[in-house]
């Protein structure tokens, strides 16, 4: 999958975002254009399986991953470490 992140201070972490319910939820793509289309050519990606992807957002307490989403929130986003 291919993964937003944010990276600064030697840190890359995972964006996150909330379903219409208010539920929190990991953010993922299928391909490179998918991503640029719905968050913008400059966002900052990485490579994760789901496995590794739910191992790191778990001890959050999220526990849904949301792949290629239509619209991502503009609210801040749950950053994790990579």
């Amino acid at each position: 999958m291919i993964v937003p992140v944010r990276t600064g201070s030697g840190m890359v972490c995972l964006r996150c975002g909330r379903l219409p319910s208010g539920e929190r939820a990991g953010i993922a793509f299928t391909t490179e254009a998918r991503l640029a289309e719905v968050m913008g050519e400059g966002q900052e990606w990485i490579h994760l399986n789901d496995r590794a992807m739910k191992a790191m957002l778990a001890p959050l307490g999220v526990h849904r991953i949301q792949v290629d989403p239509g619209l991502v929130s503009a609210s801040p986003p749950i950053s994790i470490p990579a």
